[in-house]
């Protein structure tokens, strides 16, 4: 993880180490985590910048008074979070800083999260796609709409769930990006990616879901067709609203299945064995549908 020296720049010119003695009191957890947060506020305030090389591992951990392990091991958290990145023989640099690669990480608590959990994050989703849908109404080019009504199509024209879901995740993530916020955009892909394991249940537990979704969909586009953010915005919350209240009303039923967790599989019986171990990505095996 060492850099050579020579090679190493500085983080400022004329900028002193951090204090120990009168910041130390104020910082708290472990060394790591301190060190993390010193690196963290080097780039908050501008004195490393997107793209800038850090300075050798060893005269880093000098200039802020910690030992060489604790950076290290904070090097390698930084970089697992997307703040820093490794370039095999040349160094440690911090990334762009993109809104896609920090939030990259989020998309693991939608992934684990089960039941009551799962609702919660629908229904953030289901506020930010709505905000998303709107903006975009007002904001997509020619081109993002035209890839958008590819998804649209594609999904009419088919009647595997699997195809159906997969145009569904890219309809989406079109819209989110037409809305030009990249953060809220990375925030969607998380959310709407990992729950799809939700929608993939629904579609096969509750008759007509994906001529429902369909037409949701068809909503959508006629608002942004129209360019009508309050139209837009309303049938993406109606939407993701409609998820949201299902898989509630299955929780309260006792019927969490997957999304539930252990308890609702267990509640269910075998016959729902098959959504348990499905991931619900784009790509992996297809579940077969539930018995009746």
């Amino acid at each position: 993880m060492d850099q050579s020296a020579e090679s190493a720049q500085p983080v400022h010119q004329g900028t002193a180490p951090a204090p120990q003695g009168d910041a130390a009191p104020a910082q708290k957890g472990t060394v790591t985590q301190r060190a993390i947060d010193q690196i963290k506020t080097m780039i908050g305030e501008g004195r490393l910048e997107p793209g800038q090389r850090l300075p050798t591992e060893r005269d880093l951990a000098t200039r802020l008074g910690i030992s060489r392990s604790s950076m290290r091991e904070a090097i390698r958290a930084l970089t697992v979070l997307g703040v820093l990145e490794a370039r095999h023989g040349s160094g440690i640099y911090v990334t762009q800083l993109e809104a896609g690669d920090l939030l990259e990480t989020f998309g693991v608590v939608a992934d684990l999260s089960r039941g009551p959990r799962l609702v919660e994050l629908l229904e953030v989703r289901r506020v930010l796609e709505s905000t998303a849908t709107g903006l975009a109404a007002a904001r997509i080019t020619p081109d993002q709409l035209a890839d958008v009504e590819k998804h649209l199509a594609a999904m009419n024209a088919t009647d595997d769930p699997e195809e159906i879901l997969s145009h569904d995740l890219a309809f989406h993530r079109a819209v989110a990006l037409a809305a030009g916020n990249d953060t809220m955009a990375a925030i969607l892909e998380g959310l709407s990616s990992r729950t799809f394991r939700a929608r993939v249940w629904r579609g096969y537990q509750e008759e007509g879901a994906f001529e429902r979704t369909r037409r949701e969909h068809a909503r959508i586009h006629r608002a942004l067709v129209a360019r009508d953010p309050e139209a837009a915005r309303a049938a993406a919350a109606a939407h993701v609203g409609e998820v949201e209240e299902w898989l509630r009303g299955r929780l309260e039923a006792g019927q969490e299945g997957e999304a539930g967790g252990e308890a609702g599989r267990k509640s269910q019986g075998p016959e729902h064995a098959t959504v348990g171990w499905w991931s619900g990505e784009p790509g992996g095996p297809r579940p077969a549908a539930p018995s009746p």
